[in-house]
């Protein structure tokens, strides 16, 4: 068990240390990286897609669209640099799309 801190702590740095503590970064991230790409992509781009995972470093983004996969996989690199600036750090590596 982790040993108590006295005194004020802002809510951010405790949800930090929590987080950090109980090794919960990996679930966090899996989180964020869907919100991001709900975020980013858009309305048109989020009604065909089906699920959104990521796995050691790998995205695998599920579309019900062929078209649509093959027009993403054009700028594969581009959504992987926006998807890690909007998340404020890298995170993905690779994209996969099926």
């Amino acid at each position: 068990m982790a040993k108590r801190k006295f005194g004020n702590l802002p809510l951010n740095e405790a949800l930090q240390e929590f987080i950090k503590e109980n090794k919960l970064q990996g679930g966090m991230d899996k989180v964020n990286v869907k919100e991001a790409w709900v975020n980013l992509m858009g309305n048109g781009v989020n009604s065909y897609t089906t699920a959104v995972e990521l796995r050691n470093e790998t995205l695998f983004v599920s579309l019900s669209s062929s078209v649509l996969r093959n027009e993403l996989s054009q700028g594969k690199s581009k959504i992987i640099t926006m998807l890690n600036e909007e998340l404020g750090k890298e995170i993905i590596k690779k994209l996969v799309l099926r």
